[in-house]
């Protein structure tokens, strides 16, 4: 009977709660697209409708929160389920959704990394002594990512210069420095501003997302909402402008580094690079070999020629090469068609629909017939559409490219373009705009074609939860063309819609017709993936400053995220994982290099000693025989392992020497595990490491051997892990051989 009781009790609790929450009003946002016609109130239509679904004048002027009645039209009101749904479907409403919690955070990446708010705010007193070198396209000083409020002076070290010129006035606490260099020639101020002051936005993007203060309520007009901050957002910036609109002069790269070696900067990142070259003729090399004399670690972007082969950039060992990956968010716009056919593609738009549906039509439909455009007019190419027949309404366009700047020009409304090919880099449009895919284009065109009154809608864009991390399409792979024993990319980090502050004085996507201008933008690049590596690398340094460059680089490597690998490619593209600074912080292994170990490495790549010599300075002549010589496959006691071999059918043998620092706590013992593929067999001597003590080094050797493999199979990878109780300290290893036909 008790239990009985006990279950009438619970089943009385569960329908009175049923009740409740049927019959509770929560808020919805209910959108109407365009305001009403002139003489017209959008706040009455509001009303009026409000009344009809709920049935009660005045319960419903008690339910509504908010109007809407400036740029668009719709309502924020208090409802129960089934007058939400009520109004769902009256015919002037577009959607209707309910409105939800949702918590501050970073525009993803260093959440997603591991770094929180909390942490990077306990960090904050370490952060401060550190100062970022960026090597770009200047600054905009005034966005609210350089507010210097709380900072005290720089830090003693700081020897550097702040320069003033066209829209820059100063420097303040948080941008302590600021140079910019034009050797070639005079600047023309109808091209260029001479002054530091960032015109392209690049340099404020990037700068920012090393270490840009914290920002709440950032976003690009409403897309990737949160709180905007570096990865070391209590540290300084130094900037260094090098580019301009005619490129990146090699004097000018040069000339910043001179300058922010003894200028006192602790890292510097560098987004730039061009084709590779020997490392005595790359200006980026060698003002990062000297950077990496004086302890400055450098953070270089990959390049985003990816995903063809053999095109990354800035290989040079002792720079940190950063290819771009994924975070778990993805920016998605919607696409609806008047038969109800609803998708969504890739793009960042910023406008929202201001009515239900636009008229549609195609490139094929919309041409001009005249013959003057030489291009094709079914991919809306330039010249080839008339603008009678794409004035004020969508236009479906196949292939990629500028296609929303030619329909803008001609007053369309927006563009829906079907990509040759997918991809996961989204692109802000200058109108609104979608990219798709090829079933649903086709999908898209047939309903154009069978229908008198096409019609269609485009989305504001918005965020989208994804799986992640994985290597970004564009980001540059190997392998590599100039040290072929060394595995390039070293690591990735967050390359893919990354929003950060940019330049006021221009357009959000730099074109002179776009007149959209804002404080955060969002881009995708190995350029953004560059200064989070390069925060990573500072965070790293704030626990250990008495770390070298290669120490730190060691334990940002071993200590990476592994990476989802679809495309075998893929594995010449990813380095050694996704960087992970919380993990880096106490990697409990380390391959440390010291300046002969490069010495050593020089002599074995073939550099004669006068150019050795030339490079280390001094007055003692330098030559390669009174050095010992470098040991193994690649010479270098490098985190990564690569070889690669010329001739496709030959075996493969390979040794590699490394040594390894204990940098935890006290004993330890460490075993090695080896995970590889079929065909590669993996030897490690010896397979067990015993420490006594911290800072103890020891030695070990791998031997990779590798027989007849499948044709067509010319990447095999293995990875080597050293674990004790606590750390798990990762190499991969990675052999190449051209494909077999």
């Amino acid at each position: 009977m008790k239990l009985n009781l006990v279950a009438l009790f619970i089943f009385n609790l569960l329908i009175n709660a049923s009740t409740e929450t049927h019959n509770e009003r929560k808020p919805y946002i209910v959108y109407m697209g365009d305001l009403p016609a002139a003489g017209i109130s959008a706040v009455n239509e509001h009303q009026n409708l409000l009344r009809t679904a709920i049935g009660d004048a005045k319960l419903a002027k008690e339910s509504k929160v908010h109007s809407y009645k400036k740029s668009f039209s719709g309502f924020v009101a208090r409802l129960l389920p089934h007058e939400a749904k009520r109004l769902s479907e009256e015919e002037g409403v577009v959607s209707v959704f309910p409105n939800t919690r949702r918590k501050l955070h970073t525009t993803r990446t260093w959440d997603f990394l591991g770094l929180s708010e909390t942490l990077q705010q306990k960090n904050s007193k370490k952060e401060s002594d550190i100062i970022v070198g960026v090597l770009d396209t200047g600054i905009w000083v005034k966005s609210p990512s350089f507010n210097d409020k709380g900072y005290g002076p720089p830090p003693a070290k700081w020897k550097g210069k702040c320069f003033t010129g066209a829209n820059f006035t100063g420097c303040n606490n948080k941008v302590v420095g600021a140079r910019y260099y034009h050797l070639e020639k005079e600047i023309d101020p109808r091209m260029d501003e001479p002054s530091p002051v960032d015109t392209d936005g690049h340099g404020t993007h990037t700068s920012s997302t090393a270490s840009g203060a914290s920002v709440k309520g950032a976003s690009l007009y409403g897309i990737a909402q949160g709180t905007a901050r570096g990865g070391l957002p209590s540290a300084r910036v130094a900037v260094y402008k090098v580019c301009w609109e005619d490129g990146c002069n090699d004097m000018d790269l040069l000339a910043a580094f001179d300058d922010a070696i003894l200028d006192g900067v602790d890292l510097i990142s560098v987004s730039i690079g061009g084709p590779s070259r020997s490392f005595f003729d790359d200006p980026i090399a060698i003002g990062s070999f000297h950077a990496m004399k004086k302890g400055i670690l450098t953070s270089c972007s990959a390049g985003n020629q990816g995903p063809h082969p053999g095109t990354v950039q800035n290989v040079a060992p002792w720079i940190l090469t950063v290819a771009a990956s994924s975070i778990d968010r993805h920016l998605v716009t919607g696409v609806k068609l008047g038969n109800g056919m609803e998708t969504s593609g890739i793009s960042i738009n910023t406008f929202s629909p201001k009515k239900i549906l636009y008229p549609l039509t195609s490139g094929a439909r919309a041409a001009n017939g005249s013959g003057q455009g030489y291009g094709n007019a079914s991919a809306c190419d330039y010249a080839t559409l008339s603008m009678n027949k794409v004035k004020g309404k969508i236009v479906y366009c196949l292939g990629s490219g500028s296609q929303d700047y030619t329909i803008k020009e001609l007053g369309g409304a927006g563009t829906i373009v079907t990509l040759d090919e997918p991809t996961d880099t989204a692109f802000t449009t200058l109108i609104r705009g979608a990219f798709i895919g090829a079933k649903d284009g086709s999908k898209i065109d047939h309903y154009i074609n069978s229908t008198k009154n096409p019609q269609a809608v485009i989305y504001k864009t918005r965020a989208v939860k994804m799986a992640a991390p994985f290597v970004a399409s564009f980001s540059a792979r190997g392998p590599q063309v100039i040290s072929l024993n060394i595995l390039k990319p070293d690591i990735s980090a967050p390359g893919i819609d990354i929003l950060a502050a940019y330049s006021q004085l221009v357009s959000i996507t730099g074109q002179p017709m776009d007149k959209r201008v804002a404080p955060f933008n969002i881009i995708s690049g190995t350029s953004m993936a560059c200064p989070h590596a390069a925060a990573a690398s500072g965070y790293v340094k704030s626990f250990h400053p008495d770390w070298s460059p290669a120490a730190i680089k060691s334990a940002l490597m071993t200590t990476a995220t592994p990476m989802e690998i679809k495309a075998e490619d893929a594995e010449l593209g990813s380095g050694s994982g996704q960087i992970n600074p919380l993990r880096a912080r106490h990697p409990g292994l380390i391959y440390d290099i010291s300046l002969n170990d490069y010495v050593r490495f020089f002599c074995k790549e073939g550099y004669n000693s006068t150019s050795i010599g030339l490079l280390l300075g001094g007055k003692k002549r330098f030559n390669c025989c009174s050095f010992k010589p470098a040991q193994g496959t690649d010479g270098l006691n490098y985190p990564s392992m690569h070889t690669q071999v010329k001739n496709k059918n030959s075996r493969i043998s390979a040794v590699f020497y490394r040594t390894v620092t204990h940098v935890g706590y006290g004993e330890s013992v460490y075993k090695a595990i080896v995970t590889s593929a079929k065909g590669l067999s993996i030897r490690v001597v010896p397979n067990t490491l015993t420490f006594s003590k911290p800072r103890e080094t020891m030695s070990f050797k791998v031997v990779v051997k590798v027989g007849v493999t499948k044709k067509g199979n010319h990447i095999l990878s293995a990875l080597l892990e050293w674990r004790d109780s606590k750390h798990s300290v990762k190499s991969p290893i990675l052999v190449y051989r051209p494909g077999q036909s």
